[in-house]
């Protein structure tokens, strides 16, 4: 029968999983508590929820092993499914990712420099915060929270009693506002025979809290450098095995870590057409200790997400280099329904190519 490979989530992460895991000869099937996920128009789906111990042993019945498409899958049910299969990336990588004030700790005990944070339970905890922060500050959930959603930025003091209504009674995190110059991210794959790549870095530009543009590679070297040492920091301390995607600042030519992804991540779909070896397809090479394949890049690359919008598929790809990916979702404002890939050969066609693509993209926002 082959290899059959389980991804909790069937999102579109997981959608773009199987894609990649075709041509490899893989078969997949996917865990989500939504009927419409979109990775069920591509492999087997199973419909239930986390807790659900039936459920999940139906999901796992004749698996491979195991990986994830998001970190926001309920610990307790990973741990319960490593104890019949494999499980790539392993549960402690979850554990720390799904709690702000642990990942920043962790990052901390590793030596990687982050914002200055403070866990808030009171509101008493978020006055004495902000004592140490400064203004402005951002307060987030500790956990869950996505694309700009669990966390409101707090600029005056006048800031305070809304936040709190909205956010309050949860574990949060008080954060310092740093003053970035640029939002970038590393993607780092290791294998499970500790073979380790790196693919170049991205940078990232968000609006409303949500991911909009990514860029590779992202210069200088000494940057590049910085952001593997404390990828490698990261992926040895976890004896990691997968995609890691690390979302880090730039301040003043350092770079601090802000979070980390145990997945395949959405600053990295340019590597579809832009890479020599997607990340999708390193993923699965990583988790069936394949040798992983080239991260090079393939020339200039720019990803634009699709939000909330359906542009003319045919425009889209009247521009050169454009490459258009659909999830076959319905669309609803504020929600990623497809992606375009840009490609060129230099920086400056890369620009050119991307100007015209936001101007189509303008034209249908209205």
């Amino acid at each position: 029968m082959g290899v059959q490979i389980g991804v909790l989530g069937g999102g579109q992460l997981g959608r773009m999983l199987a894609l990649a895991g075709y041509p490899l000869g893989l078969r997949f099937r996917f865990f989500d508590p939504l009927a419409e996920a979109p990775a069920g128009q591509l492999a087997e789906l199973v419909v239930g929820d986390y807790a659900d111990e039936g459920a999940l042993a139906r999901f796992a019945d004749g698996l491979s092993l195991l990986t994830y498409e998001f970190e926001n899958v309920p610990v307790s049910a990973v741990a319960w499914l490593a104890q019949r299969l494999p499980v790539y990336p392993p549960p402690v990588a979850l554990e720390v990712a799904q709690d702000r004030v642990a990942e920043k700790t962790f990052f901390q005990g590793l030596g990687i420099p982050t914002p200055l944070f403070y866990p808030v339970l009171t509101y008493s905890d978020l006055q004495d915060g902000l004592e140490r922060t400064g203004w402005p500050a951002l307060l987030k959930t500790r956990r869950l929270g996505y694309d700009g959603k669990g966390q409101k930025l707090l600029r005056s003091p006048a800031d305070l009693e809304a936040a709190w209504a909205r956010l309050g009674g949860q574990p949060l995190i008080l954060e310092a506002f740093v003053p970035f110059e640029r939002e970038l991210s590393i993607l780092a794959v290791r294998s499970l025979g500790g073979q380790v790549a790196f693919y170049p870095l991205v940078e990232n530009h968000h609006a409303g809290g949500i991911l909009r543009k990514s860029r590779a590679p992202a210069m200088p070297a000494r940057l590049q450098h910085e952001a593997e040492r404390i990828a490698t920091r990261v992926l040895e301390k976890l004896d990691y095995v997968g995609v890691l995607a690390i979302e880090l600042f730039e301040v003043e030519g350092t770079l601090w870590a802000n979070e980390m992804a145990p997945r395949v991540h959405n600053s990295g779909h340019w590597t579809i057409e832009g890479a020599e070896t997607s990340q999708f397809e390193n993923h699965l090479r990583a988790v069936l200790g394949l040798p992983l394949g080239s991260t090079a890049p393939r020339g200039q690359a720019a990803m634009l997400n699709l939000i909330g919008l359906r542009p003319d598929f045919a425009r889209v790809l009247e521009i050169p280099g454009a490459h258009l990916h659909w999830y076959g979702k319905e669309v609803r404002p504020g929600r990623k329904v497809g992606h375009v890939t840009l490609r060129a050969d230099t920086p400056q066609e890369l620009e050119a190519r991307l100007v015209r693509l936001e101007a189509l993209l303008a034209e249908v926002t209205g």
